[in-house]
């Protein structure tokens, strides 16, 4: 199978190139130096020439702060709508499959229950609004696809969370951190599992929302990725940490048609003991 992997240096481009190492599976890798995703005639011309099976679109623009004025809301505009409208058209043109990576920030995090798959978008950040218009691109023009919302990203080959946690607990003594905004943590390695289990296990189409199971608040992540450290972590409303971005209060993806599929979800706390176990070996 003929496998292309965009935004393959990212944090989870990586992640899905080991994954796929490990398996012995051959892929083509691709970053904006190999393909301008932006660039609808080089898209096209790409895709006519290796003629992918399977597309894995992992490249984005995910400055969430930067993307509320220029000139990131120019680039997260170009790449995560127009670039991921021409990756979808021009996969649809060569008949391949496209798994498209959106977030939690397409829903407004105003309700108090898990957001199901089929709960209306409502993004209230310029990064959410892209990230669904990409969504909307994809449905209206690939015929093959899946779109897999997940949140809280954190992993191994990139900036996040966790290795900011990490960081100042050297620097710092004492740290704090948001109670108000809950969520659910999602390990790369669990994403980039799901995205080869729906094509290897022939899942219906559609949108399906992945992170690992359980959920908690931001200062309750910090919490347990700091446990054992010389620091003291205080809990602050979003109010006392205005970020230019709104950032979601509530924005649980609701699990169950993932879980439904068969593939089985550790839970965060499971999966942030795995990941530290990695990182500290």
């Amino acid at each position: 199978m003929r496998i292309l992997i965009t935004g393959a240096n990212g944090q989870l481009g990586t992640e899905l190139r080991h994954l796929l190492d490990a398996r012995d599976t051959s892929y083509r890798a691709t970053d904006s130096k190999e393909l301008d995703i932006t660039d609808a005639a080089a898209v096209d011309a790409y895709f006519t020439d290796f003629k992918p099976q399977v597309v894995y679109h992992c490249a984005a623009y995910t400055a969430v702060d930067a993307a509320e004025e220029m000139p990131g809301k120019a680039i997260n505009q170009t790449v995560n709508v127009d670039g991921t409208a021409n990756i979808a058209a021009a996969a649809n043109k060569v008949g391949a499959i496209v798994v498209y990576i959106s977030t939690d920030y397409v829903f407004d995090g105003d309700k108090d229950t898990e957001y199901a798959v089929d709960a209306q978008p409502a993004p209230r950040n310029e990064y959410g609004r892209a990230k669904y218009e990409g969504e909307q691109a994809v449905q209206r023009l690939a015929d093959k696809y899946y779109i897999i919302r997940t949140s809280w990203v954190y992993g191994e080959y990139g900036k996040n969370f966790v290795y900011t946690m990490l960081n100042l607990a050297k620097t710092h003594d004492h740290l704090t951190v948001v109670n108000d905004q809950f969520g659910r943590p999602s390990w790369t390695r669990t994403l980039a599992e799901f995205m080869t289990f729906v094509l290897d296990h022939h899942i219906d189409y559609g949108i399906y929302h992945l992170s690992n199971d359980n959920s908690c608040n931001w200062y309750e992540f910090a919490q347990a990725i700091l446990k054992g450290k010389d620091v003291t972590i205080s809990p602050v409303t979003s109010a006392e940490y205005p970020q230019k971005a709104w950032r979601p209060r509530h924005s649980i993806l609701d699990l169950s048609k993932t879980k439904a599929t068969g593939f089985k979800l550790a839970t965060w706390q499971e999966a942030l003991a795995a990941f530290m176990q990695e990182i500290n070996a």
